[in-house]
Parts: structure tokens; sequence; C-alpha cells
């Protein structure tokens, strides 16, 4: 039975006519079966890796050749025992690193990031936290107003060739009130003769898809529609693709299904990643200088960033050996538990803003994401599996967001975020809709939120469940229902 503890009998009958067992699988988003062994080392193994070759081995100050420098993995040892200077950030225990990718010449936008994520290292504590900002983020550019995020790096190139990625890093760090100490930029050419060098890479396609709608390239402008695009097929299991198919397997967003999503491309995105890093790491690659120095000479105009040799060298010592249980990974999304919302902007154009209106919710996000959490606390929560609907029953702008970052942290499943009609709330409410099945994790919501607990719900919050359900007739069924009363924006445990 549906929301079973209503005592409305018709209210209660008029729910279990919605079937919601067919919707759950939307809160497997990709995203989320992303193994966070993963991103740990696709991020700092792959990229940071091969940049430390690519863009410094040629130009280093001893003027040696790279061959001088074999056996390869003696000379890193080396540099980074060697190097007693601190990484920026490192003094503060938190070094963040911006990794960007763009199209590059030849192609239309070229200097629009299609990608862009922030990996945060905390040197206190080895742990790594990757923070994905989609392209589609509207925030205030100078001299232009707001505009999409992923045009800054265009716009600063337009104006000073070799300025995007620092006036990229700079806008969003003002954008998570955090220093971004280090950027990395990439293009697609750069990417597909790394993996053309490597020999190919096997990826593991999870599921079967077509897309009818990839982009060719040169043909924007072909008067038949059709000529525009072309069909890509991949199927289920292992793969080989060479640098090609590999940039077309992790750029599609327009297949049928479950592939469609942008959560979906960034699965696939760090597949790929995964599997560069793979090959890139091999002895067969590593060892051999003839792939070695085809890989460099291929690869160095298509690469930018602002670390130096010894940098790079030591953030890969010292993140080398994080484990899977030390890494995090936030996305900011549109989601229903999200803390962005659709929008459209002065011509149209459609957008992403802030849910709370400005970017506190965010900006918390980011400087809570390596708070620790008691590990018998959250495996209580984990194995409960509580489902929270958390509603502002204040007038506390981005309370909810807030307290909804703090709660995932702790292994709450938080499925939506929105303001109560009644924002009168002196002291929190907790509504239990499993009539104490979850016992563990209400308990501890309650001490945490300092919350009363209720098992029925109020005629008006019944009204407004109703009124949603017409809207959102998807709508996952919670576990629990929190109003957020004044009391925990005084007293919530940070």
């Amino acid at each position: 039975m549906i929301y079973s503890n209503f005592n409305d009998n018709r209210l209660t009958r008029d729910l279990e006519r919605l079937d919601y067992q067919k919707y759950k699988k939307r809160r497997n988003s990709p995203i989320r079966k992303i193994g966070k062994f993963l991103i740990a080392l696709a991020i700092f193994f792959a990229v940071l890796f091969i940049i430390f070759f690519v863009k410094n081995a040629v130009s280093s100050s001893t003027g040696n050749s790279w061959l001088d420098k074999v056996p390869v993995i003696s000379q890193i040892k080396h540099l980074a025992e060697s190097s007693n200077a601190k990484l920026d950030g490192e003094a503060d225990g938190r070094i963040n690193v911006l990794l960007l990718g763009v199209g590059g010449k030849n192609h239309e936008g070229s200097e629009l990031t299609d990608t862009i994520m922030v990996a945060s290292v905390n040197t206190e504590n080895d742990k790594l936290a990757l923070l994905s900002i989609p392209r589609d983020l509207s925030v205030p550019i100078q001299g232009k107003g707001w505009q999409r995020i992923n045009h800054i790096n265009s716009y600063a190139e337009s104006a000073d060739p070799g300025s995007g990625g620092k006036k990229t890093a700079e806008q969003i760090g003002k954008l998570l009130n955090a220093p971004i100490h280090y950027y990395v930029k990439i293009d697609f050419e750069g990417f597909k003769e790394t993996i053309d060098t490597l020999g190919g890479i096997k990826v593991n396609v999870e599921n079967t898809f077509d897309d009818y709608m990839y982009p060719i390239l040169g043909e924007e402008d072909n008067p038949s529609y059709d000529a525009r695009y072309e069909h890509l097929h991949f199927d289920k299991g292992w793969q080989k693709m060479d640098g090609e198919t590999a940039l077309k397997y992790a750029r599609s967003r327009h297949a049928y299904g479950i592939e469609g999503t942008d959560f979906a491309r960034a699965a696939r995105q760090q597949k790929v990643i995964q599997a560069v890093k793979d090959k890139a790491l091999s002895a067969g690659t590593l060892l051999n200088p003839v792939k070695f120095s085809s890989l460099i000479s291929g690869i160095d105009n298509h690469l930018e960033t602002n670390m130096k040799i010894w940098e790079i060298v030591k953030l890969w010592r010292d993140t080398q050996n994080i484990s899977q249980e030390n890494t995090i990974n936030k996305v900011l999304s549109n989601q229903p538990s999200g803390l962005l919302v659709d929008s459209v902007g002065v011509e149209g154009a459609y957008l992403l803003i802030p849910r709370a209106g400005n970017f506190g919710e965010i900006q918390y996000l980011f400087a809570n994401i390596f708070k620790d959490v008691p590990a018998d606390e959250k495996q209580v929560v984990k194995t409960e599996g509580a489902k929270v609907k958390i509603l502002n029953g204040t007038w506390i702008n981005g309370l909810a967001g807030k307290i909804s970052v703090d709660l995932e942290n702790i292994g709450f499943n938080i499925i939506s975020i929105a303001n109560s009609s009644h924002q009168d709330f002196e002291t929190s409410v907790i509504y239990d809709l499993t009539y104490g099945e979850k016992k563990e994790s209400l308990k501890l919501l309650k001490e945490k939120i300092g919350a009363n607990v209720s098992f029925n719900l109020p005629q008006w919050l019944k009204d407004d469940i109703l009124a949603e359900l017409k809207e959102v007739p998807n709508m996952i069924q919670p576990d629990i229902i929190l109003i957020l009363g004044t009391n925990a924006n005084r007293g919530y445990t940070n």
C-alpha cells in the first residue's frame, strides 16, 4: 500500500492506483553506478600523469630529451621525493584542480567547455572529491551578463588567447567561494590522438543504444537536415574502440532510453577515461620509447595547464593510493533532490539556475564535501535505505539544501527538496510513513534535526501530495517526510 498511514480512505485509494514500482528504476541514475575507484584513478592517474609527460618531458629545464629519463617510474619517484615545496592549497589541507574539455579547432564552438569538473584533494585525510558542473549553469560573466558557464573559456580566449583556463578557474572559484589552484584543459583531437597512439582501448558498454542525432563535423549547415547527423550504434559488452569511436561514445547525448541522459553521458566519459588510464599506465606503453615519443609529439598542442612539472608529480604521488572508500562523487543537477532547477534565458535559451536563488547551497556543498561522519551512523542509514523528502517549513532561504547535503553525507537517500506550503514551523516535524520500520534512521534523524515525530499526516499535507501527484505522477514514495522548522537552523549539528 502506498502512503498506507493516511487516515483518509478516499485519499489512500487514489494513491494506491498509482504504480510506483515501474518508476523506481529512475532512482538508479547511471551516475550512481560509477565506481568511486574509477573516478579517483581516472582523474589523477590518467589525466595528470599523462600531462606530466606530454607537456613537460620535452621541455625540462635540464635540456635533455625524454629518453634520458628512462626508466620512467624511477624518475617520477626521484622528482616527487626531491621536492620539498608545497602545492598551492596544501598548507590549508585542500587542493582544487579544475578539469576542462573543449572541442578545439575545426569544431563549432571550439572553445566552449563541453566538460567541467572540479577535483578536490583533502591532503590531511587522504580523500578525493569530484564535483561535476553542468555546462548549462547560468553564471554572471563580466561584461556579458548572465550566461552559460561553458562560455567563459570561449569569451576569454577571444579577448586574450591563452587566458581561458585561468579565467574559467577564477569564475568557478567565485561560484564555489573557494580557490581553484590549478586547471587542466584538453581538446577532442588530443583525446583522439592519445587513444590512437595507445593502439585503441577496450570499453565495457553497459547498455546497447542507438543515437540518430550525432552531429557530423562540417555538415552543420547542410541543406538536407538528415545529412547533418549520423547514426551511432553500440552493442552491449566489451568493445574495442579507436579514438574517433571512443569520442563518439563519450559525447553521444541523444540516444534512446536511459543512455540519452547527461548522467549516462558522464558515466560513459568516465568509462573511457578509465580505459585510457589502464592502457597508458601499462608496461607496454611506459616502457616503449617509440610509443611514448609518438604520444608526446601527437598530443603536445592539445593540452593546456598552469601546473609545473614538480607540482604534477607531487600531486600524482600524493593521490595515487586514495582508496574507493575515501573518494566522493557529486553532481550538480536538476533532479528532485538536486540544487539546480530549469530556467529560460532572456532569448529563450535553456539554462540551469540555483534552486535557492543564489549559490549558497552549492558553496555549502563544496565546503562540506569532506565532512566526516561516524562510520557506524553511516552504516545504519545505508542498511535501512530510508528515502527522505525534505520540505522547508521556514522562510530561511537555502536551509533545506544545506541540511540535505549533511544528511546525504550520512547516507540518507534524499529523493526531493522543496518549500512547504506552510512556512510557519518553529519546530521541525518528521512524518514517518513506515510506522517505525526504519527505526534506527528515524532515531538518528530525530537527534540530528531536533524534530518531533508523527505517524499521521495533516490534511493540508495530504492535499499538497495529491496536487503534486497530478503534476508529477512518477513521484517516488518517501519513507519519511521531514518538514524543517526554525529550530533546525539554530540547533542543527553541523
